[in-house]
């Protein structure tokens, strides 16, 4: 069997010698593939890898070792052109300087523990305050900001690489050592496959997602983009973004997306978040198998892109603090509301929330969570 940098090489040669465009190259049959890459150093010296997936119809996929962080996802448009669809920067210098968790991998615990505590099992705990009076994303150094170590995966139809970290007991004040993992696979059907995994040696939270921000265009505003959320219920929030308890019905407000919406189409009737949305929905699929939970269809390019999670809720953002002050991948200025994220996890502050569906792990379980994002053209 041949080395995949070797077939992927022999690919490239061959679309160099016959003159093929990226077009051509996104529909002629090719064989899935994985390269690693150099990405940068970290100050200590350690080196990341970037490992570019690619699959039988040419898609990309680059995921690098800092963070377990989503680069570049490459689909194509209805003139089948490929386009880059992920906000990002073009080297490791850039992430470690700060940016708003392009592309991470979040952990131990997604989204707002109010005032960083909570109580398990009675046993108090405190976090770091990262965002306001709220523990954040995982706190200082969250998963976002660790080196998880990579392999590829041999799958059937398509390319796979797994990443684990092991995150030690009292890491960022979070109890018991964790061991993580999430299997980015690129899928020959056009899919992008994140599978998690965990296990613990002490009782503990974990709410583990993805932090991509989309753009179907690939660059400008995602206002005109038509959005559909399969949730009849949110989690309305206080004035920090806490959930207050409540799980309010979204029809006949403008939290509604059970039905097509351009997403810009009510923001300025946004009272208690001007800049624009940034709410938990509940999934009407309640969580445990994978279930349609989004679609996101851009009208310029066609692409769409429908999201399945075997999650409870789905975080939706719409960009509202890219304020123009970084530069991202080949030079674009990332303004207001120039992407969106879909987060697939459980709600926010569900730790202290017993109403809401558990992000308790205990010693003997495995946490298993699935979000599969499918594009497609729209004619």
């Amino acid at each position: 069997m041949k080395h995949p940098l070797v077939i992927l090489l022999g690919a490239t040669l061959c679309l160099a010698l016959t003159g093929a465009s990226p077009a051509r190259a996104a529909r002629s049959p090719m064989k899935a593939t994985v390269q690693k890459t150099p990405f940068g150093k970290l100050p200590d010296g350690t080196v990341i890898e970037l490992y570019t997936l690619t699959n039988a119809k040419g898609l990309v996929a680059k995921v690098m070792t800092y963070g377990a962080i989503l680069t570049e996802l490459d689909v194509p448009d209805r003139q089948h052109q490929l386009g880059d669809v992920v906000l990002g920067f073009d080297n490791l210098d850039q992430y470690l300087a700060g940016d708003p968790y392009f592309g991470a991998t979040i952990g131990r615990v997604a989204n707002r523990i109010a005032r960083g505590k909570f109580t398990l099992d009675g046993q108090s705990y405190t976090l770091a305050t990262n965002n306001g009076p709220n523990a954040l994303h995982g706190g200082l150094k969250g998963f976002d900001k660790v080196v998880w170590q990579a392999e590829p995966v041999e799958v059937p139809h398509g390319a796979a690489v797994r990443f684990s970290y092991t995150s030690p007991d009292g890491e960022e004040g979070y109890p018991g050592t964790l061991h993580a993992t999430v299997t980015y696979t690129l899928t020959d059907r056009n899919e992008l496959r994140l599978e998690y995994t965990a296990t613990t040696d002490k009782p503990t939270p974990v709410n583990l997602t993805n932090h991509s921000y989309w753009n179907l265009a690939g660059e400008g505003d995602i206002l005109g983009s038509i959005l559909t959320l399969n949730a009849d219920r949110y989690t309305p929030v206080d004035d920090t973004l806490i959930p207050t308890g409540e799980l309010a019905p979204v029809k006949g407000t403008i939290m509604d997306f059970t039905k097509p919406m351009a997403i810009g189409s009510r923001l300025g009737q946004l009272t208690n978040n001007p800049q624009g949305y940034d709410h938990n929905y509940v999934l009407n699929s309640g969580g445990g198998k994978l279930a349609f939970a989004a679609r996101v269809y851009e009208p310029n390019s066609g692409r769409v892109m429908e999201v399945y999670t075997t999650e409870p809720g789905l975080q939706f953002y719409s960009g509202n603090f890219l304020d123009g002050t970084l530069k991202g991948k080949r030079g674009m200025v990332y303004r207001q509301h120039d992407a969106l994220c879909l987060e697939a996890d459980h709600f926010p502050d569900a730790v202290n929330h017993p109403e809401f569906p558990s992000t308790i792990l205990r010693p003997g379980q495995t946490y298993h969570e699935l979000t599969l994002y499918r594009f497609k053209v729209q004619k």
